[in-house]
């Protein structure tokens, strides 16, 4: 009877360890997905993974592995409180930062532009910051190439806006890359009209103050005149006749305008 008892001990001991092997491997499997406040979720009806995420209804901060070009590794995030409520894909409005905000500072980004007046709108919003120099739309392509796949975001509702110069890096970065957008929001900025035709069937609504003394009203409106003469339907333009350079602060205030961008669709 001992005998028999010491080699069923010996079999439950034999047991458990492959049991805390087996649970270590799979914990390894899905360790990607459980750093931080994100954690791997399943739809049982599409069998996806996506990064789940702690909602907080405000701004956070969040790190890359490194910088993208002149691009930082570090950048502002918002999550609506809502994001894991559904299995439903989330629009992405990526938000650029003017020419004061750049830097190292990420609570000079917080603290201006859409950055501002996010909290509570139902969208994923990403603020990357430029290091130096001007926004670069090959190292923002390659940084919103890393961003997407860490959000459950709808590849046809990819938003951009941007304000002064990141009104300049809007309009560049839709040129250039226009089948990454739904939709475009450039204010108190100016583009290349020789790549307008870029634009052409791209959803536009371009802000800008008549007596902006810092980014002339005339490269928005030159930028509005060559994307129309290329044949676009899709373009509005709001200009305001006084304001200075802060045309952003009207217009992200404006319910109207998050009403206009989130209804469009590739």
């Amino acid at each position: 009877m001992r005998a028999l008892l010491k080699n069923l001990s010996h079999v439950l001991v034999i047991a458990a360890l492959a049991a805390t092997s087996c649970s270590k491997e799979e914990d390894a499997s899905i360790e990607p997905f459980n750093k931080g406040s994100e954690t791997a979720v399943t739809s049982s009806s599409t069998w996806e993974f996506y990064w789940a995420q702690t909602p907080v209804n405000s701004l956070i901060s969040k790190t890359l592995p490194a910088n993208v070009g002149n691009v930082s590794k570090n950048y502002v995030l918002y999550v609506p409180s809502t994001y894991n409520d559904n299995y439903n894909k989330w629009p992405l409005v990526i938000f650029l930062h003017g020419i004061g905000e750049m830097g190292t500072d990420l609570n000079k980004v917080k603290n201006v532009g859409l950055c501002r007046v996010v909290k509570g709108k139902q969208f994923v919003m990403v603020a990357p910051q430029c290091l130096s120099g001007w926004w670069n739309t090959s190292a923002l392509n390659e940084f919103l190439k890393q961003i997407i796949p860490k959000f459950h975001v709808d590849p046809k509702r990819i938003y951009l806006t941007g304000l002064s110069m990141g009104g300049y890096g809007t309009w560049d970065w839709a040129e250039n890359y226009a089948s990454q957008f739904a939709a475009i929001v450039p204010i108190s900025g100016g583009g290349d009209v020789n790549k307008a035709c870029n634009l052409k069937t791209m959803p536009i609504w371009a802000f800008h103050n008549a007596d902006d003394p810092t980014v002339s009203v005339n490269n928005s409106r030159d930028m509005v005149k060559a994307v129309k003469a290329c044949g676009s339907t899709k373009i509005r333009y709001t200009e305001n006749a006084t304001g200075g350079h802060d045309a952003w602060t009207k217009a992200y205030a404006d319910p109207n305008l998050y009403t206009w961008l989130l209804a469009q669709h590739k």
